[in-house]
């Protein structure tokens, strides 16, 4: 998909999720704060967008650090961290050349809400190996994934592409988003997005 093209004519569906969505991330982040008190430690948001999933992460504890290469969308980003009144750094960077945008490590938290899944296998590869540059030791990757089919604007990934990008890491999870979008795009783009839950191996 062009995120480009689709942020400077207003087209970010993703964006506009509902209640069983955002349930559905809710949950597997109780999982990574269970018996802890915050902070909770470094978050890093892959592709951030807007920042919407950043500042929920900074509104439940975490210590939030987003990436997005889209001036649109780091600009809509940052007017929603303001009004938020939350604590989030947001740069500008290439999520497959992390080293490269400055942004630290040791965080325990990578979350990806439908990044990973629009890349080539080069640039799968590339994020990849960013991510456990700067990941913890214990760190918890979340990746949201449409399955690979042939559809229009995204590209889609299969399990065995998720495994082949992130050797060294297992797949402890997979668990429906509940994502939807509204007619017709819902007919033609067929949304089965899940949640991918990855920990070193």
């Amino acid at each position: 998909m062009n995120w480009k093209f689709s942020y400077a004519i207003g087209f970010h569906p993703w964006e506009d999720t509902d209640q069983e969505f955002s349930q559905s991330l809710a949950s597997l982040l109780e999982r990574e704060e269970e018996g802890r008190a915050p902070p909770y430690g470094r978050a890093l948001d892959v592709g951030s967008g807007s920042a919407i999933w950043g500042i929920e992460l900074a509104k439940r504890g975490w210590d939030v650090t987003g990436v997005e290469l889209v001036d649109k969308a780091l600009e809509r980003g940052r007017e929603r961290i303001q009004n938020a009144g939350v604590e989030m750094k947001l740069l500008k960077g290439d999520v497959t050349r992390l080293s490269e945008t400055e942004v630290g490590t040791g965080f325990r938290l990578i979350l990806d809400t439908g990044t990973f899944h629009d890349f080539d296998t080069d640039q799968q590869k590339g994020m990849a190996r960013s991510i456990d540059a700067l990941a913890a030791k214990d760190a918890t990757v979340i990746l949201l994934c449409w399955p690979r089919r042939i559809r229009p604007l995204i590209r889609g990934v299969s399990r065995e592409e998720i495994e082949a990008a992130f050797t060294g890491w297992r797949i402890t999870d997979v668990e429906p988003s509940f994502f939807k979008l509204p007619p017709p795009l819902e007919w033609v783009l067929r949304p089965d997005e899940h949640w991918y839950r990855l920990q070193r191996a």
